[in-house]
This record gives C-alpha cells, sequence and structure tokens, in this order.
C-alpha cells in the first residue's frame, strides 16, 4: 500500500488565516473524494462571504472532520441514559467498562457490594451486568468491547443465568406506608417482566400462589420480604440454573427513612428482604449490589458471611466505575475538543478510587454535550445539582472553630487528616463531627490524597466543581447566622451613618472572624478583593431603607459602593482594596479615598442633591480590616 499524501490548503477568513489538510489514500478514494468535496464547499462559502470563521470551524466540529482519510461519525452522547442495551443498539458513545464482568469472574465472591458516589455509572454497569449473563442475551451487544475477547469467559457466562434485576432508588416517602407501597411497586415491575414464570409447566402450582399475589396486588409484608428468593426458586425450577441477583442503590430506602423519621421500621424491612435472598437462598449464583454508603453489616446484612464490599479505598474494580484521564483524552479527542481538556480536568477530575483517579462520567458527559452545541461554553456544576447536597449543609452548620479552620484549609487546596470509618449506620451519621467527615468521605464531596496510617486518610475536595458546592452552602450559612442577626446589622449600619470609622472596624472585624473563609490562597489579589467587595455589598444589604448600587458608573470611573440612605441629604461612597499584607492596610485605605477623591466618586450623589457625603477607604487582609473616613 503508498503512503497517504497529505496537501495543505492555506484559507483565509475574516482577515485571519488557517490550515486545512486532505489525506488521500489510495486504498480509500472514496472516502477521501468525499472528504474533500465536502472541505471545497466550505472553503468556496469561506471566500464567497456566505460562511463567517466561527461558522466554518463549527461545520468542522459538527462533521467530525476527516481521521486516517475516514469522515468520522459522532455518535449521540448518553446523558441520563443508564439503560445499556440502549446505549448500545442506538449507537450511542459509549466507554468500555465492560472489564467489570472479567474482574469480576475472576475474582468471585458470593455477594459483592459496590459503593461509589452518586454519577459514577453504577446502574449502567448494573445494566450491563445483566445484558451480559441474562438467557437470551444478545451477544452483538458486546461487539468489539473488551469482554468480547475473553472467548473462555464468553462461552462459560454469557446469556447463561436467570437475572433478578431491581433499582431500590425509586423507594422514597414521607411516611413509611408511602415508602413500602413504592417498594411493592418495584418488586411487581420485576414480577411482571418475569411473567413467563406463571405459564411454566415445570413449577408447582402451590409455588406460584405467592407470585400470583403479587401480580394481584394482594401480597403481604411476608411476601415481600421472601420476594427475591422466592423469584431465584421459580427461575431455577424453570430453568435449572441459579440465579444471578441485582441490587442497585440499596441504601436509598434507608437514607431516605432516615430523612423522614421512620428508619427503624425500614431497617426491619430491608434486613428482612436481604437476609432472605443473601443469606439462606440455595437457589443464588451470586448477588451484586450497589450504593453509596457502606451501611453497617449489624445493621441489615446481619449473619451474612459470603460479603465483599468493595469501596472507593479498594484497589480492585477501581477503573469500572467513573472515567480515567485517557477515557476522557479520547472522548474529548473523539469530538474536536481536545483543547478543552484543561478545563474539564480543573472542575470534573481528582476523584482517587483504589489507585486510580478518575472523573464523575455524569460531569464530563453533560459538559462535552453542552460543548458540541455551544462550543465557548463554560463549565457548569452538572452533579452537584442532582442532589439537594444536604450532607454539606449539615456538615457545615455543625462545623466548631476547629472544623471551620480545616474547611478553608479544604478551600484553599490543601489537605487534612482524618480518621474515617468506612461503616456506619444511618443513625450514627449526626452523632459526630468526625462521623460527617467520613460521610462527606464516602459520598464524593472529599477524596484521599493518601493514607497515613490504617484509618487514617489525607482528605482533599477533588475538583472546582464540589468547591463550589462548600463555597455556595457556607455563603448560606453566613447569610442565615450573621447577616439575618438584625441587632449587631443595625449598629454596623447605623456606624456608616454616624462616620463611626472604628465602630465599623470592629464590628467588621468580629464578623469577619465568625465566618468561614472561602478564599483560594492562590486566587489572583483581584479576585480576593471582589470577594471582600461582595461580602461587604451582602451586610449593607441587611438595611432596607438604603438604596446601593455596586460598581455604579459616578465621576470619572466606576464606584466600589454607592449608598443612598433613607436621609433625603446623606451619601455614602465606599472604595474596597485589599492587602497581601496587614501592615499595608493602612496605605491601602489612604490609596482607597485618594480614588474617591481623584474620580469624583460622589458625583452622582450629588446630582440627585445629596449635599451631606460621607467617604470610607476599607482595605481587607485574611479576616482583618482598616477602615478610614473623611467627609466630602
Amino acid at each position: 500500500m503508498k503512503r497517504a499524501r497529505r496537501q495543505a490548503i492555506t484559507v483565509c477568513c475574516g482577515g485571519r488565516f488557517f490550515f486545512l489538510h486532505r489525506c488521500l489514500r489510495t486504498a480509500e478514494p472514496h472516502s477521501a473524494i468525499k472528504s474533500y468535496i465536502w472541505r471545497k464547499r466550505l472553503i468556496k462559502q469561506a471566500f464567497c462571504g456566505k460562511m463567517k470563521l466561527t461558522e466554518y470551524k463549527n461545520a468542522q466540529r459538527m462533521d467530525g472532520f476527516v481521521r486516517g482519510g475516514r469522515r468520522m461519525e459522532r455518535k449521540k452522547l448518553p446523558v441520563g441514559i443508564d439503560s445499556f442495551e440502549k446505549l448500545r443498539r442506538e449507537a450511542f458513545y459509549y466507554v468500555d467498562k465492560t472489564g467489570l464482568i472479567i474482574d469480576l469472574l475472576n475474582n468471585w465472591g458470593e455477594v459483592n457490594l459496590f459503593t461509589r458516589p452518586r454519577r459514577f455509572g453504577k446502574t449502567l454497569n448494573m445494566s450491563m451486568l445483566k445484558s451480559f449473563f441474562e438467557i437470551g442475551a444478545d451477544r452483538t451487544l458486546f461487539d468489539g468491547l473488551a469482554i468480547s475477547k475473553e472467548t473462555a469467559l464468553c462461552e462459560a457466562y454469557m446469556g447463561r443465568f436467570p437475572v433478578v434485576f431491581v433499582s431500590l432508588k425509586g423507594v422514597d416517602g414521607l411516611t413509611f406506608e408511602e415508602a413500602y407501597g413504592m417498594l411493592r411497586r418495584i418488586l411487581r415491575s420485576e414480577f411482571s417482566r418475569l411473567g413467563f414464570l406463571k405459564q411454566s409447566e415445570r413449577i408447582a402450582e402451590d409455588d406460584k400462589r405467592p407470585f400470583e399475589r403479587f401480580l394481584k396486588e394482594q401480597d403481604t409484608m411476608d411476601d415481600v420480604q421472601e420476594s427475591l428468593k422466592m423469584l431465584s426458586s421459580l427461575l431455577y425450577q424453570h430453568y435449572g440454573q441459579k440465579t444471578i441477583l441485582l441490587i442497585d442503590e440499596y441504601d436509598v430506602p434507608l437514607d431516605k427513612a432516615f430523612q423522614h423519621g421512620y428508619y427503624k421500621e425500614m431497617v426491619a424491612l430491608i434486613r428482612g428482604l436481604f437476609g432472605q435472598a443473601l443469606k439462606t437462598n440455595d437457589y443464588l449464583q451470586f448477588a451484586v449490589l450497589t450504593g453509596c454508603l457502606r451501611v453497617s453489616k449489624e445493621s441489615i446484612f446481619t449473619g451474612l458471611n459470603n460479603f465483599k464490599v468493595l469501596s472507593i479505598t479498594d484497589s480492585r474494580f477501581d477503573e469500572h466505575f467513573g472515567f480515567t484521564d485517557a477515557e476522557v483524552k479520547t472522548l474529548l479527542d473523539d469530538y474536536n475538543l481536545t483543547a478543552h481538556y484543561g478545563e474539564t480536568k480543573e472542575w470534573y477530575d481528582g476523584y482517587r478510587f483504589g489507585s486510580v483517579d478518575v472523573y464523575c462520567p455524569w460531569d464530563v458527559i453533560n459538559h462535552v454535550d453542552r460543548l458540541c452545541g455551544e462550543p465557548n461554553a463554560e463549565p457548569q456544576a452538572y452533579w452537584i445539582n442532582t442532589s439537594g447536597n444536604d450532607l454539606v449543609k449539615r456538615f457545615v452548620d455543625k462545623a466548631d472553630k476547629t472544623t471551620q479552620g480545616e474547611i478553608e484549609r479544604l478551600i484553599a487546596g490543601e489537605a487534612i487528616e482524618k480518621a474515617v470509618r468506612l461503616e456506619l449506620t444511618y443513625n450514627e451519621i449526626d452523632n459526630s463531627i468526625d462521623n460527617l467527615w467520613s460521610v462527606l468521605f464516602t459520598t464524593g464531596y472529599l477524596t484521599q490524597a493518601g493514607k497515613v496510617e490504617r484509618s487514617v486518610y489525607k482528605l482533599i475536595i477533588p475538583n472546582r466543581e464540589v468547591r463550589e458546592v462548600f463555597i455556595l452552602q457556607i455563603q448560606e450559612w453566613f447569610k442565615e447566622t450573621v447577616v439575618h442577626d438584625e441587632k449587631p446589622m443595625q449598629a454596623f449600619c447605623q456606624a456608616f451613618l454616624d462616620g463611626n470609622a472604628e465602630e465599623i472596624q470592629k464590628r467588621l472585624t468580629v464578623i469577619l472572624g465568625k465566618m468561614i473563609s472561602i478564599l483560594d490562597t492562590k486566587a489572583k489579589d483581584e479576585q480576593k478583593e471582589n470577594f471582600y467587595h461582595g461580602l461587604l455589598l451582602g451586610l449593607l444589604r441587611s438595611d432596607p431603607t438604603w438604596s446601593i448600587l455596586s460598581n455604579a458608573e459616578s465621576g470619572d470611573g466606576f464606584s466600589d459602593i454607592l449608598i443612598e440612605p433613607e436621609d433625603p441629604d446623606a451619601g455614602i461612597v465606599i472604595e474596597v482594596k485589599y492587602s497581601p499584607t496587614l501592615a499595608g492596610m493602612e496605605s491601602a485605605c489612604v490609596t482607597a479615598l485618594e480614588q474617591i477623591k481623584s474620580k469624583h466618586y460622589d458625583e452622582r450623589l450629588r446630582n440627585e442633591g445629596r449635599e451631606n457625603v460621607t467617604a470610607f477607604g476599607i482595605a481587607f487582609c485574611k479576616k482583618r480590616c482598616r477602615v478610614v473616613f473623611e467627609k466630602l
């Protein structure tokens, strides 16, 4: 075969030059010619002024352009799709995680529990297991994937077993009765899917009666607790083969029960359900469970000795949940978005599972999907918006002075050392701040940066997105605990009216000492100044009678803060500065006052007839401030 011949074409559009390459392969003349014709049309449109440069680049991006002389067809992105069969049949983009099957079969466990944070592909992986093992499996779904190369495993296990698959993520309700009703409906759906068992001639009629009660909605509490074991037994009678049991989001019913006050009732129900299915089930081949938290064995898995827990600290199976760096690079490259690698890594990478760093798949897929439609789209917080983030709120609310300092260090990018309990009951979560540290770790709000000894880990915030969660909750906490404290805030605002710089400085220093700093030590001074500007603005707005303008045009520039008090003759001008050192705060205040006067920031107030105008220069450094006052 002759080597490919590359030909460079220089195109000028909108006063800018860019290059195209066409690749002519003798083995693929048709695709090469089609590619060349398509590009030529784009070039013609560009030269004729019918297409802007950005439009041209977008057309390039949407087409997928040419790789090795072939036009690459871009697959649909699986936003919110957790059905493996649908994903493969409808040609969605898929990051191959079938290595999970290989490791699962090579590292056998009768009952396997995988704990991972939400939105890390647990449900999709469970759907994949069902598609692989279930009798009647479509082998073409796995064509080209890693598992297809393991011919011996495929021959021995693919399509060989009956499968029961239930997801408990919908078990919710304000009362136990409501949640119990949801559980019944979820189980009934699986009974309906396996409805052919009702007509099976291999099953005794007496054994079918509980099955029929479920279908007729006449099931009892005992029926519910025996349901999974019952299905395993019926499937064994029908197929003569033991059952694979898949339970997704096993801990959701307990979480919801804890939140709504019926935890004891739900624990008893789930303990009975799992005990029957996992401990005394002679018809079980093996089981896989997934969830966010490792609930205490004594709570719902009592007496279960065949139990293998695979948490985020375990190096086994570490690459099978989440995207690796190599997988993200390939994904971005496939969609011609390699220029966005840096921002993707900053926002969505940083989780440490076992010995591997992984990205949150939900974030990456959503970010790439948005970039395909908006090439200049900024990263957003996708993962944090899939939950109320109550854990972080609870954590911030409970924080004492020591914990506040630790939060500040985390937000600044530092690591802290904490003893982590990987196994908890929900009743224990609020017992101490130490338990909340553990839950934040297991649920993905914190990740490990190393292990000190035994259960002591170095913990960090994984990425920018999660940092935004902490900052948001801290801001909310600040509003509730500081700004809403009416008497101190009234005195603070009155000090501005009185021109009492000393009182302002004293009260502002107290406020700064109470709050949890959300400044990133790596941030530019300008960004830190903006933070203090926003902080002060929020405090001043506690007086509803004041009209406050931020960065308003006045005189020869834009004043940081202009205040129009209720008194029509009064006006206040504030200029905020950031000082890198405590010693520099005084000169920063002087600079602020000089700026107010030289740029005539009081002009807007005077044009409205406010002649009694006062000016304040306020400098900040960490949790200290300096205030100077001058009457204009």
